[in-house]
């Protein structure tokens, strides 16, 4: 239960610091390109980075913390970070083909999947 407790207490500080930056980015750089979300995925990424590099070279996190952390505040915040890890993780064991096909695989399986869901609202 403490698990559960942890990632939803993350996630909702998270999810309201993705608001934030999103309506602060709106609000400076204007409605013409997605910089709330640039900025998100990118500061996402680097915080996961620190966090687990923290966590598997210096000091490992307490499963409560990393739940904390990792999968509720930055999950929360963006689920890019999760998939720079990861792919990066792959890419430090020496599976460079497999990180590029899960690269490419995330982003264009993730741009169609966008565009069937369109398709499908559009058809009802």
């Amino acid at each position: 239960m403490i698990s559960i407790l942890m990632i939803a207490l993350g996630a909702a500080v998270g999810a309201n610091l993705r608001y934030g930056i999103s309506i602060w980015a709106g609000s400076t750089f204007g409605p013409a390109f997605p910089y709330g979300t640039l900025i998100i995925n990118v500061l996402g990424s680097f915080v996961i980075g620190l966090v687990m590099a923290v966590h598997v070279t210096r000091a490992p996190l307490s499963e409560p913390l990393r739940l904390l952390v990792v999968t509720g505040l930055l999950g929360g915040f963006t689920t890019f970070s999760s998939f720079s890890y990861e792919a990066y993780t792959l890419m430090l064991r020496g599976q460079w083909a497999l990180a590029l096909l899960y690269s490419a695989g995330s982003v264009v399986l993730g741009l169609a999947a966008v565009a069937l869901a369109f398709g499908l609202v559009q058809l009802l």
